[in-house]
């Protein structure tokens, strides 16, 4: 994929190839030549704010949530590194409750909570929960687990509540295993500071849930060796919190005579898969990835979203000097159940101006998509127009901060991302989203 950071930035030249997601998601992130990304297309030129802090387009402005070290009572603050995110209705109409991760295990500002939320004492990761009105202003906020660890990215599940992923296997002082999920109710009635173990202990980036069969598909963000993609079918099949701790069969993807995702260069190609048990999903003794002599990897699996009935799962680079098979800046894949096959949908070529594909989430204007991107120098989001014509919604003018969390409210009056650290924050940007161009 091949348009320029900058070039967005400035409204400048055209790029060769676009994110593209117009009408049916089987569409999602195929390349469409001769993409412009001019000032013509999506919400104009990006306007420098005085504040030197978020830079949108005229018209739109943002507030700042929830800021690293805010006081949110007790003595308790608002914990680092914000991340993954999902949005969920709130307590009353026209409110939106927010759960959002913390990525830090023994650093950071602590997230802390009382027992009854807390896991392991040792880590300072975990999430808040965060309640706004229809403008995006902040009414409420706590610590909805704490004593958790490098708490990534995770996934919505069908039933309403928020699965939060640790990408880590361990860290040294810990009290309590870690490399766990943990659910949490956004509604703050039901969570336990309890893993799902049946959904194995890894390095953990992000899950997607069939709706309908409630099959979990996770992605490991992990190195020597690198991560695998994996298959969670839960035993019981009701659909409801905690609902995956009666069990289930956890399974690794493994396509015959392609050991490594990177290999595979053009958009287009699908590939027919199987599914491994994994021996041992707790990994007592040995990580699930180093449990296979036959399997099929990635470098840096990251963000995974279910739709259309398929699994979407995003690898953010692959680099032969770190002992990939081949080079690329992102790939995004799709795994279609019905027919048991993976097909890359998107590449990112090294050295284009977009790299390190994360967080995504659909637009409910235009059929687009609000990409959060977590690759080197500026960080933006980009969005995509009706057709398929990529644009810069925003840019953090404060530091070099990824951006995460990327969603949109339930009524889709808000969209929020986080700026991870630095310090980090949750901005709530409002304006005539519906005046799209292009």
């Amino acid at each position: 994929m091949s348009v320029s950071r900058r070039g967005v930035m400035k409204g400048g030249a055209a790029g060769a190839l676009s994110i593209a997601l117009a009408g049916s998601l089987d569409s999602i992130f195929q390349t469409s030549a001769g993409a412009d990304v001019g000032e013509a297309y999506g919400y104009g030129p990006l306007v420098a704010d005085p504040k030197g802090v978020l830079d949108l387009p005229k018209g739109f402005s943002y507030r700042e949530l929830s800021k690293e070290g805010d006081p949110i009572g007790n003595g308790v603050v608002v914990p680092g590194h914000h991340d993954g995110t999902a949005t969920f209705p709130g307590s009353r109409p026209f409110r939106t409750r927010l759960v959002r991760n913390h990525e830090q295990s023994n650093n950071g500002t602590r997230a802390v909570a009382g027992p009854e939320l807390t896991y392991d004492p040792a880590a300072n990761g975990g999430t808040t929960t965060l309640e706004v009105d229809h403008e995006g202003r902040l009414l409420s906020q706590y610590v909805s687990l704490a004593g958790t660890a490098v708490n990534c990215a995770g996934g919505r599940t069908p039933w309403g509540t928020w699965l939060t992923c640790e990408e880590t296997e361990g860290f040294t002082g810990q009290t309590k295993s870690h490399g766990w999920v943990f659910e949490v109710d956004p509604k703050g009635r039901r969570t336990r500071p309890e893993p799902l173990t049946a959904l194995g202990r890894f390095a953990h980036e992000a899950v997607a849930i069939d709706p309908h069969t409630h099959i979990a598909y996770l992605t490991e963000d992990a190195a020597k060796p690198f991560g695998l993609f994996y298959r969670f079918r839960p035993r019981a099949h009701r659909g409801e919190y905690h609902s995956y701790q009666a069990g289930g069969q956890l399974d690794a993807m493994y396509i015959p005579d392609v050991p490594d995702l990177s290999t595979v260069q053009e958009p287009g190609t699908r590939l027919k898969v199987k599914w491994l048990p994994v021996p041992d999903p707790s990994a007592a003794a040995t990580s699930t990835r180093k449990q296979f002599d036959k399997i099929t990897r990635s470098q840096k699996l990251e963000g995974a979203w279910w739709g259309h009935g398929k699994a979407y799962f995003v690898a953010s680079f692959s680099k032969t000097a770190s002992g990939a098979a081949a080079d690329h800046a992102g790939q995004v894949w799709v795994y279609d159940p019905r027919h048991e096959t993976i097909e890359l949908e998107l590449i990112f070529k090294p050295g284009g101006r977009f790299d390190g594909p994360d967080n995504i989430t659909v637009s409910p204007y235009g059929g687009g998509v609000m990409l959060a991107e977590d690759g080197d120098g500026e960080q933006h989001l980009i969005g995509t127009t009706r057709a398929n014509k990529p644009f810069a919604m925003a840019r953090n003018a404060f530091n070099d901060s990824e951006f995460t969390g990327v969603t949109f409210s339930p009524d889709g009056r808000v969209l929020f991302a986080n700026r991870q650290e630095g310090p980090g924050v949750t901005f709530a940007i409002t304006g005539p989203w519906h005046r799209l161009r292009g």
